[in-house]
């Protein structure tokens, strides 16, 4: 019985840790989980930078933020003026490195 319990606890322990690790920009925080999500819907423009015309990347950005799926972290973000670049940002950080806190924009382990 005390192993059973010990076990659960770890595995809580493990599953609060990993959801309290934070990716910021700017002077906003968003979760670890929720950034996952955001690079999972920006993966198709993964490839496209500011090299094609602003107006392709602002609407590439503008369907992300349209996306049913998109967490509710990134509502407010998505209404204000450079959205798309900072939304940009946030797909690009890279989540094996932030997940062992060794990149700048990830706080909290």
């Amino acid at each position: 019985m005390k192993t059973i319990f010990a076990v659960s606890l770890l595995i809580a322990a493990l599953f609060l840790a990993s959801d309290a690790v934070q990716v910021n920009d700017g002077g906003d925080s968003f979760s670890l989980e929720s950034v996952r999500v955001l690079q999972e819907l920006a993966a198709p423009l993964a490839g496209k930078t500011m090299k094609a015309s602003p107006r392709v990347y602002k609407t590439g950005y503008s369907a992300v933020c349209a996306h049913p799926t998109l967490p509710q972290e990134f509502v407010s973000l998505c209404q204000q003026e450079g959205a798309a670049m900072r939304l940009a940002r946030l797909s690009a950080v890279p989540m094996d490195v932030c997940e062992i806190c060794a990149f700048v924009a990830c706080t909290g382990c």
